[in-house]
């Protein structure tokens, strides 16, 4: 929560290291990291593509059992990225939790969240994404991490490729390590085509 001390401005040396990286692996990298702009600071996405064209998406559900709102200022909309075919959604932890900011209106394939979930509630963090998963009928990467923090709070990771219809593709838990699955979206577009749930959703205004 230490905002001030910590904060980093657009131009600062991690998306320096982001861009770079991302350059020389012709890969994505995304990650969140506190930012400071215009006097204030939020939770933000960076999203890297190789050709250095960043976007980003600021959190928006700030965790208050945590004080984060105190510190933070909440997004008020959500990115949708395209890359290699896929439409993609980014969002940040304490969204998992609420699913109405994630729903899928046909607009996305592929949910990400990248996350600080401890331990004691890795169950929560399993089902959740099991169940975005279902209910969107999309792809969805849930990045967690492991260890231990300063407040010896405990990581299991957990961290987890799920496909649309709820199958887990790959897990990695307790320890830092690389994992990987194929993405087929002729698949996923098919399955959404034979089970076109999402026509009969409920119609609603989120403000």
């Amino acid at each position: 929560m230490n905002a001030q001390a910590l904060a980093e401005p657009m131009d600062g040396p991690s998306i320096i290291w982001m861009q770079k990286l991302a350059q020389q692996s012709g890969a994505v990298i995304c990650g969140s990291l506190i930012i400071s702009e215009n006097g204030q600071y939020y939770n933000r996405l960076i999203w890297m593509p190789p050709d250095g064209q960043v976007q980003f998406y600021d959190k928006r559900h700030l965790f208050t059992l945590a004080g984060e709102e105190k510190v933070y200022s909440p997004g008020q909309q959500r990115l949708i990225v395209h890359f290699r075919g896929f439409r993609i959604c980014p969002l940040i932890c304490y969204d998992l939790r609420f699913p109405i900011w994630s729903r899928n209106h046909d607009d996305y394939d592929l949910l990400v969240y990248v996350a600080n979930f401890p331990a004691k509630r890795r169950s929560a963090w399993n089902q959740l994404l099991l169940a975005r998963a279902i209910e969107n009928q999309c792809y969805t990467i849930g990045l967690n991490r492991v260890g231990e923090d300063i407040n010896q709070h405990q990581y299991a990771g957990d961290s987890t490729i799920i496909d649309y219809e709820g199958k887990v593709l790959v897990k990695a838990a307790y320890q830092a390590q690389i994992i990987s699955a194929q993405l087929s979206l002729p698949q996923q577009q098919s399955f959404r085509q034979r089970f076109p749930f999402w026509k009969d959703a409920d119609q609603f205004h989120l403000e």
